[in-house]
């Protein structure tokens, strides 16, 4: 099999990176682990920032995102009972967040990938990526477990395929430095057959410690609650995920939670992780396979988005115009945006959540932080800034 740019991975990157390449004339084949139902099903939020709507939009995929997601103007952040709002579209200028559901996201990209006659390769296995010191690289795979191997031939390979998959580690462990954060709370989320308690998220650092609400559609409500990452679910039957979500969102004002049937929950960790360089040879990583964020500053499928915008861009470069310097200064790129997203993601999580290693001093901090936010425009603007996104260098 030949084509000029081969990908790893069926996630946002991947996909988005796709659709990219597509309209402007690049062929691509993308491979995947997992089947079309599991990549379709599998549950994630998703707050998309102002310009991955309107690029969604751009690129013809944006009808049922529009008619089901739900616009932001702002998030509320609470604490000592009280709620303040962040005019997120005041104070950018007219942008706004939605929030569209990843797995919905992934269902139209994948929809229009196939509508057009993209090549998406579905439940691979045994995949291991080649030569890409040469320009000849190349991505083999089988299509089941016993199947005969296959190879993709390319001019380039785009590793899209998680913290997990081989794209990160065919750099060798000489060239690639790794940092990473563990933080020592994680989140137990629920999805709840509810109408919706708020018009929108609440970001909540009350009692025990971290709170989210958000909407998921006006029937299904998401919401999350700081836990140790290391606890079993069976430890939280529904009536004491209940009681912690009342205790940490409970307003003087009169207002209450609604509460309904919960249809899902799970225990995820926290962390924080970058991988530099972004690029070896003509292998390029997109996406998680070089970096993670926690999920309290809504980052992560927007950074991949971020990551193959700016590599399309290159590839663009190079096939239409025969320049290089883009594709060289792809990681560099990257990283700049990365290191501002993962500080934000950082800002955002600390500020939020109880930790029991730091010191009653450093909680007040915390604190001081969100009145910044409510007393300060300047702060409350970075705030909103990089919620929405921030622009491209």
């Amino acid at each position: 099999m030949r084509t000029q740019v081969g990908i790893i991975g069926c996630g946002p990157a991947g996909l988005f990176l796709a659709h990219l390449l597509h309209r402007v004339g690049i062929g691509c084949v993308i491979i995947e682990s997992r089947g079309r139902q599991d990549v379709e099903q599998t549950i994630r939020a998703g707050v998309l920032e102002h310009w991955v709507v309107e690029l969604i939009k751009e690129l013809g995929l944006g009808a049922r995102m529009m008619r089901e997601a739900h616009v932001h103007d702002g998030i509320t952040l609470q604490w000592n009972r009280e709620r303040h709002h962040v005019d997120i579209n005041g104070l950018t200028g007219g942008k706004r967040n939605i929030v569209y559901a990843q797995h919905e996201v992934l269902k139209d990209l994948i929809a229009g990938s196939l509508a057009h006659g993209g090549e998406i390769i579905f439940g691979v296995g045994g995949t291991t990526i080649r030569d890409v010191e040469t320009d000849h690289p190349a991505i083999d795979f089988r299509r089941d477990e016993t199947g005969a191997l296959e190879t993709i031939y390319c001019d380039y390979v785009v590793g899209a395929d998680g913290f997990h998959g081989p794209g990160r580690q065919a750099i060798p462990v000489s060239i690639r430095t790794e940092f990473q954060k563990i933080y020592p709370f994680g989140w137990l989320g629920i999805l709840t057959s509810a109408p919706r308690s708020w018009e929108e998220i609440i970001y909540a650092n009350q009692g025990d410690g971290f709170a989210l609400l958000s909407t998921r559609s006006p029937e299904m409500q998401r919401l999350y609650i700081q836990c140790n990452p290391s606890d079993d679910i069976a430890n939280w039957p529904d009536a004491r995920i209940w009681e912690q979500l009342q205790a940490r969102l409970g307003t003087d004002d009169g207002w209450s939670l609604t509460e309904g049937p919960i249809v899902q929950k799970g225990i995820i960790p926290l962390r924080s992780f970058v991988c530099e360089p972004m690029q070896y040879g003509r292998l390029f990583l997109a996406g998680d396979a070089a970096h993670i964020v926690p999920p309290t500053g809504a980052k992560g499928l927007n950074l991949a988005v971020a990551d193959v915008l700016v590599l399309s861009r290159a590839l663009e470069a190079k096939y239409k115009r025969n320049s290089q310097d883009l594709l060289d200064r792809y990681s560099a790129t990257c990283l700049r945006r990365v290191w501002k997203a993962e500080r934000f993601s950082w800002y955002m999580t600390t500020m939020l959540h109880r930790n029991e290693h730091e010191t009653d001093f450093e909680q007040r901090i915390h604190f001081a932080d969100l009145d910044l936010v409510r007393t300060s425009e300047a702060s409350a603007r970075s705030l909103a800034e990089n919620y929405v996104g921030l622009p491209f260098d």
